[in-house]
Protein backbone atom coordinates (compact mmCIF):
# COMPACT_ATOMS: atom_id res chain seq x y z
CA UNK A 1 0.00 0.00 0.00
CA UNK A 2 0.91 3.64 -0.45
CA UNK A 3 0.12 5.41 2.81
CA UNK A 4 -0.10 9.15 3.42
CA UNK A 5 1.21 9.94 6.93
CA UNK A 6 0.36 13.35 8.42
CA UNK A 7 2.24 14.62 11.46
CA UNK A 8 4.02 17.62 12.92
CA UNK A 9 7.53 17.32 11.53
CA UNK A 10 9.45 20.09 13.27
CA UNK A 11 12.99 18.66 13.29
CA UNK A 12 14.31 17.08 16.49
CA UNK A 13 10.96 17.25 18.31
CA UNK A 14 9.16 14.30 19.89
CA UNK A 15 6.43 14.30 17.23
CA UNK A 16 8.96 14.18 14.42
CA UNK A 17 10.94 11.38 16.09
CA UNK A 18 7.79 9.35 16.74
CA UNK A 19 6.52 9.81 13.19
CA UNK A 20 9.84 8.75 11.71
CA UNK A 21 9.98 5.65 13.92
CA UNK A 22 6.43 4.59 12.97
CA UNK A 23 7.18 5.29 9.29
CA UNK A 24 10.09 2.86 9.46
CA UNK A 25 7.86 0.20 11.06
CA UNK A 26 5.37 0.56 8.20
CA UNK A 27 7.97 0.53 5.46
CA UNK A 28 9.65 -2.55 6.94
CA UNK A 29 6.40 -4.38 6.18
CA UNK A 30 6.75 -3.51 2.49
CA UNK A 31 4.50 -0.45 2.29
CA UNK A 32 5.39 3.01 0.99
CA UNK A 33 4.92 5.78 3.56
CA UNK A 34 4.60 9.37 2.33
CA UNK A 35 5.32 11.61 5.32
CA UNK A 36 3.85 15.13 5.19
CA UNK A 37 3.78 18.10 7.58
CA UNK A 38 0.17 18.33 8.83
CA UNK A 39 0.32 22.08 9.45
CA UNK A 40 1.19 22.70 5.79
CA UNK A 41 -2.44 21.99 4.89
CA UNK A 42 -5.40 24.31 5.42
CA UNK A 43 -8.18 22.38 3.68
CA UNK A 44 -9.08 18.75 2.98
CA UNK A 45 -8.98 19.53 -0.77
CA UNK A 46 -5.23 20.11 -0.49
CA UNK A 47 -4.82 16.67 1.05
CA UNK A 48 -7.03 15.21 -1.70
CA UNK A 49 -4.61 16.64 -4.25
CA UNK A 50 -1.73 14.78 -2.57
CA UNK A 51 -3.77 11.57 -2.46
CA UNK A 52 -4.47 11.84 -6.19
CA UNK A 53 -0.96 12.86 -7.27
CA UNK A 54 0.78 10.28 -5.08
CA UNK A 55 -1.74 7.51 -5.87
CA UNK A 56 -2.34 6.98 -2.12
CA UNK A 57 -4.32 3.97 -0.88
CA UNK A 58 -4.76 4.85 2.81
CA UNK A 59 -3.79 7.45 5.41
CA UNK A 60 -2.49 7.77 8.95
CA UNK A 61 -2.26 10.85 11.18
CA UNK A 62 -0.68 11.75 14.51
CA UNK A 63 -3.01 14.13 16.40
CA UNK A 64 -6.70 13.70 15.84
CA UNK A 65 -7.41 17.38 15.30
CA UNK A 66 -4.22 18.78 13.76
CA UNK A 67 -3.81 16.04 11.16
CA UNK A 68 -6.87 13.85 11.42
CA UNK A 69 -9.40 16.60 10.64
CA UNK A 70 -8.50 16.44 6.94
CA UNK A 71 -9.10 12.69 6.58
CA UNK A 72 -12.90 12.06 6.73
CA UNK A 73 -13.46 13.85 3.40
CA UNK A 74 -10.71 12.38 1.23
CA UNK A 75 -12.34 9.06 0.39
CA UNK A 76 -9.71 6.55 1.57
CA UNK A 77 -9.47 4.40 4.73
CA UNK A 78 -7.40 5.84 7.57
CA UNK A 79 -6.17 5.34 11.11
CA UNK A 80 -5.20 7.92 13.73
CA UNK A 81 -2.80 8.22 16.67
CA UNK A 82 -3.64 10.38 19.68
CA UNK A 83 -1.08 12.95 20.80
CA UNK A 84 -0.83 14.65 24.15
CA UNK A 85 -2.36 17.86 22.76
CA UNK A 86 -5.50 15.95 21.79
CA UNK A 87 -6.12 14.70 25.32
CA UNK A 88 -4.75 17.59 27.35
CA UNK A 89 -5.82 20.60 25.30
CA UNK A 90 -7.99 20.09 22.21
CA UNK A 91 -10.53 17.93 23.98
CA UNK A 92 -11.52 20.96 26.11
CA UNK A 93 -12.56 22.95 23.04
CA UNK A 94 -16.15 22.22 21.95
CA UNK A 95 -15.52 22.78 18.23
CA UNK A 96 -12.32 20.74 18.18
CA UNK A 97 -13.98 17.99 20.20
CA UNK A 98 -16.81 17.81 17.64
CA UNK A 99 -14.32 17.56 14.77
CA UNK A 100 -12.34 14.90 16.60
CA UNK A 101 -15.54 12.88 17.04
CA UNK A 102 -16.17 12.96 13.29
CA UNK A 103 -12.58 11.85 12.63
CA UNK A 104 -12.89 8.97 15.09
CA UNK A 105 -16.25 7.88 13.73
CA UNK A 106 -14.76 7.02 10.35
CA UNK A 107 -11.30 5.88 11.47
CA UNK A 108 -10.53 2.17 11.13
CA UNK A 109 -8.44 2.36 14.31
CA UNK A 110 -7.15 4.87 16.86
CA UNK A 111 -3.99 4.42 18.91
CA UNK A 112 -3.43 5.78 22.42
CA UNK A 113 -0.26 5.49 24.50
CA UNK A 114 -1.77 4.58 27.89
CA UNK A 115 -4.79 2.89 29.49
CA UNK A 116 -5.72 6.21 31.09
CA UNK A 117 -5.84 7.88 27.67
CA UNK A 118 -8.08 5.04 26.46
CA UNK A 119 -10.52 5.62 29.31
CA UNK A 120 -10.64 9.35 28.53
CA UNK A 121 -11.29 8.76 24.84
CA UNK A 122 -14.05 6.21 25.52
CA UNK A 123 -15.67 8.59 28.02
CA UNK A 124 -15.98 11.34 25.41
CA UNK A 125 -16.66 9.06 22.45
CA UNK A 126 -18.20 5.74 23.66
CA UNK A 127 -18.51 4.44 20.09
CA UNK A 128 -14.70 4.13 19.90
CA UNK A 129 -14.57 1.26 22.41
CA UNK A 130 -13.79 -1.43 19.82
CA UNK A 131 -11.38 0.60 17.72
CA UNK A 132 -9.04 1.98 20.41
CA UNK A 133 -5.66 0.27 20.71
CA UNK A 134 -3.22 0.93 23.56
CA UNK A 135 0.34 0.96 22.26
CA UNK A 136 3.04 2.65 24.35
CA UNK A 137 5.91 4.29 22.52
CA UNK A 138 8.78 1.98 21.66
CA UNK A 139 12.21 3.18 22.67
CA UNK A 140 15.65 2.65 21.12
CA UNK A 141 18.70 4.62 22.27
CA UNK A 142 22.03 4.64 20.45
CA UNK A 143 24.42 7.12 22.11
CA UNK A 144 27.28 8.47 20.03
CA UNK A 145 30.70 7.14 21.00
CA UNK A 146 32.53 10.19 19.64
CA UNK A 147 30.97 13.01 21.68
CA UNK A 148 33.40 14.40 24.27
CA UNK A 149 31.76 15.30 27.58
CA UNK A 150 34.44 17.84 28.46
CA UNK A 151 33.97 19.58 25.13
CA UNK A 152 30.20 19.67 25.63
CA UNK A 153 30.60 21.25 29.07
CA UNK A 154 32.96 23.89 27.71
CA UNK A 155 30.65 24.70 24.77
CA UNK A 156 27.75 25.00 27.20
CA UNK A 157 29.61 27.60 29.24
CA UNK A 158 30.18 25.37 32.26
CA UNK A 159 33.52 26.15 33.84
CA UNK A 160 35.14 22.97 35.04
CA UNK A 161 36.51 24.24 38.30
CA UNK A 162 34.53 21.40 39.83
CA UNK A 163 35.86 17.92 39.07
CA UNK A 164 32.34 16.52 38.71
CA UNK A 165 29.70 19.17 38.01
CA UNK A 166 26.13 18.02 38.55
CA UNK A 167 24.50 18.65 35.17
CA UNK A 168 20.71 18.54 35.04
CA UNK A 169 19.55 18.29 31.43
CA UNK A 170 16.21 19.74 30.33
CA UNK A 171 15.52 18.42 26.81
CA UNK A 172 12.68 20.21 25.04
CA UNK A 173 11.60 22.09 21.96
CA UNK A 174 11.47 25.73 23.05
CA UNK A 175 7.76 26.48 23.26
CA UNK A 176 5.35 27.47 26.01
CA UNK A 177 3.94 24.00 26.71
CA UNK A 178 7.40 22.71 27.68
CA UNK A 179 7.72 25.56 30.23
CA UNK A 180 11.55 25.74 30.43
CA UNK A 181 11.21 28.93 32.51
CA UNK A 182 9.48 27.05 35.34
CA UNK A 183 12.57 26.00 37.30
CA UNK A 184 14.95 28.81 36.44
CA UNK A 185 14.61 31.07 39.48
CA UNK A 186 14.76 28.23 42.01
CA UNK A 187 17.65 26.54 40.21
CA UNK A 188 19.65 29.74 39.91
CA UNK A 189 19.16 30.43 43.61
CA UNK A 190 20.36 26.89 44.36
CA UNK A 191 23.40 27.33 42.08
CA UNK A 192 24.43 30.46 43.98
CA UNK A 193 24.72 28.29 47.10
CA UNK A 194 26.12 25.19 45.37
CA UNK A 195 28.26 26.13 42.38
CA UNK A 196 28.56 22.53 41.18
CA UNK A 197 24.91 22.30 40.03
CA UNK A 198 24.00 23.41 36.50
CA UNK A 199 20.82 23.29 34.44
CA UNK A 200 21.36 22.86 30.69
CA UNK A 201 18.36 23.47 28.43
CA UNK A 202 18.81 21.84 25.05
CA UNK A 203 16.46 21.70 22.10
CA UNK A 204 15.23 23.32 18.88
CA UNK A 205 13.75 26.83 18.70
CA UNK A 206 10.21 25.68 17.90
CA UNK A 207 8.71 29.07 18.80
CA UNK A 208 11.21 31.79 17.78
CA UNK A 209 9.62 34.53 19.92
CA UNK A 210 9.47 32.33 23.00
CA UNK A 211 13.06 31.20 22.36
CA UNK A 212 14.15 34.84 22.62
CA UNK A 213 12.32 35.10 25.94
CA UNK A 214 14.07 31.97 27.22
CA UNK A 215 17.48 33.21 26.05
CA UNK A 216 16.94 36.57 27.74
CA UNK A 217 15.99 34.86 31.00
CA UNK A 218 19.06 32.59 30.83
CA UNK A 219 21.25 35.68 30.48
CA UNK A 220 19.85 37.02 33.74
CA UNK A 221 20.34 33.83 35.75
CA UNK A 222 23.41 31.98 36.99
CA UNK A 223 23.90 28.24 36.61
CA UNK A 224 21.48 28.05 33.65
CA UNK A 225 22.76 27.31 30.14
CA UNK A 226 20.98 27.24 26.77
CA UNK A 227 22.31 24.92 24.05
CA UNK A 228 21.14 24.41 20.47
CA UNK A 229 19.69 21.04 19.53
CA UNK A 230 21.97 18.15 18.63
CA UNK A 231 21.64 15.03 16.45
CA UNK A 232 19.84 12.28 18.36
CA UNK A 233 22.92 10.09 18.89
CA UNK A 234 24.85 13.05 20.34
CA UNK A 235 21.87 14.01 22.48
CA UNK A 236 21.67 10.48 23.87
CA UNK A 237 25.38 10.60 24.65
CA UNK A 238 24.90 13.87 26.55
CA UNK A 239 21.92 12.41 28.40
CA UNK A 240 23.94 9.38 29.41
CA UNK A 241 26.69 11.59 30.88
CA UNK A 242 24.48 14.06 32.75
CA UNK A 243 23.45 13.64 36.38
CA UNK A 244 19.69 13.67 35.72
CA UNK A 245 17.19 14.43 32.97
CA UNK A 246 14.50 16.99 33.76
CA UNK A 247 10.96 17.48 32.44
CA UNK A 248 9.08 20.69 33.27
CA UNK A 249 6.19 20.46 30.79
CA UNK A 250 2.72 21.81 31.44
CA UNK A 251 1.30 19.01 29.27
CA UNK A 252 2.64 15.72 27.87
CA UNK A 253 1.20 12.75 26.02
CA UNK A 254 4.07 10.35 26.56
CA UNK A 255 7.52 11.92 26.79
CA UNK A 256 10.03 10.03 24.66
CA UNK A 257 12.83 11.93 26.40
CA UNK A 258 11.80 10.54 29.78
CA UNK A 259 11.69 7.01 28.38
CA UNK A 260 15.05 7.45 26.65
CA UNK A 261 16.62 8.64 29.91
CA UNK A 262 15.22 5.57 31.67
CA UNK A 263 16.67 3.34 28.95
CA UNK A 264 20.05 5.08 29.33
CA UNK A 265 19.95 4.52 33.10
CA UNK A 266 19.79 8.21 33.95
CA UNK A 267 17.45 9.35 36.73
CA UNK A 268 14.41 11.41 35.75
CA UNK A 269 12.93 14.37 37.59
CA UNK A 270 9.56 15.09 35.97
CA UNK A 271 6.85 17.61 36.66
CA UNK A 272 3.87 15.90 38.27
CA UNK A 273 1.33 16.04 35.43
CA UNK A 274 -0.88 13.15 34.21
CA UNK A 275 1.22 12.31 31.14
CA UNK A 276 4.39 12.03 33.22
CA UNK A 277 2.76 10.25 36.15
CA UNK A 278 1.55 7.58 33.70
CA UNK A 279 5.13 6.45 33.06
CA UNK A 280 7.05 7.61 36.17
CA UNK A 281 6.30 5.90 39.46
CA UNK A 282 7.51 8.31 42.13
CA UNK A 283 10.42 7.00 44.15
CA UNK A 284 10.65 3.80 42.11
CA UNK A 285 11.30 4.60 38.43
CA UNK A 286 11.87 8.35 38.78
CA UNK A 287 10.89 11.38 40.80
CA UNK A 288 7.82 13.61 40.38
CA UNK A 289 7.82 17.17 41.66
CA UNK A 290 4.92 19.60 42.03
CA UNK A 291 6.81 22.88 42.37
CA UNK A 292 10.37 24.21 41.90
CA UNK A 293 11.18 23.96 45.61
CA UNK A 294 10.27 20.28 45.63
CA UNK A 295 12.42 19.81 42.52
CA UNK A 296 15.46 21.15 44.39
CA UNK A 297 14.69 19.04 47.45
CA UNK A 298 14.41 15.83 45.41
CA UNK A 299 17.54 16.68 43.41
CA UNK A 300 19.52 17.05 46.62
CA UNK A 301 18.26 13.66 47.76
CA UNK A 302 19.52 12.08 44.53
CA UNK A 303 22.89 13.74 45.01
CA UNK A 304 23.41 12.57 48.57
CA UNK A 305 21.93 9.06 48.26
CA UNK A 306 23.82 7.02 45.62
CA UNK A 307 22.00 3.81 46.52
CA UNK A 308 18.63 5.53 46.10
CA UNK A 309 19.70 6.79 42.68
CA UNK A 310 21.01 3.37 41.69
CA UNK A 311 17.71 1.71 42.62
CA UNK A 312 15.67 4.20 40.63
CA UNK A 313 17.69 3.85 37.42
CA UNK A 314 17.67 0.06 37.69
CA UNK A 315 13.89 -0.06 38.13
CA UNK A 316 13.38 2.44 35.31
CA UNK A 317 15.51 0.43 32.90
CA UNK A 318 13.50 -2.71 33.63
CA UNK A 319 10.25 -0.79 33.18
CA UNK A 320 11.27 0.43 29.72
CA UNK A 321 12.42 -3.02 28.64
CA UNK A 322 9.11 -4.53 29.73
CA UNK A 323 6.62 -1.90 28.56
CA UNK A 324 8.28 0.11 25.77
CA UNK A 325 9.75 -2.46 23.43
CA UNK A 326 10.41 -1.10 19.94
CA UNK A 327 9.79 -4.60 18.56
CA UNK A 328 6.31 -4.74 20.14
CA UNK A 329 5.55 -1.31 18.71
CA UNK A 330 6.70 -2.42 15.25
CA UNK A 331 4.50 -5.51 15.27
CA UNK A 332 1.49 -3.54 16.52
CA UNK A 333 1.62 -0.92 13.76
CA UNK A 334 2.29 -3.45 11.05
CA UNK A 335 -0.79 -5.36 12.20
CA UNK A 336 -2.97 -2.23 12.41
CA UNK A 337 -1.96 -1.03 8.94
CA UNK A 338 -3.42 -4.24 7.47
CA UNK A 339 -6.87 -3.05 8.56
CA UNK A 340 -6.56 -0.20 6.05
CA UNK A 341 -6.50 -2.53 3.05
Amino acid sequence: MRILFLSSLIPKTGNCTTADRIRKHIEEAGHTCILKEATAFQHASEVEDVVRKENVDAALAIHIYKGGRFLPDIGIPYGVIFGGTDINEDIKDEHKREVMGIVLLEARFAVVFTDKMKITVETYWPFTKNKIHVQPQGIITRPSTTLKWKTFLESSGIEQEEDNPYVFLLVCGLRHVKDPLYLMDAFSEWHQKEKSVHLVIIGPAVDPFFTKEVAAKVEQETGIHLVLEKPQKDLHAVMKKCFAVVNSSISEGMSATILEAMDLEVPVLARNIPGNAAIVKHGETGLLYSDPQEFVKLSKRLMCCPDFKKGIVSNAREYVKKHHSAESERMAYQRLILSLQ
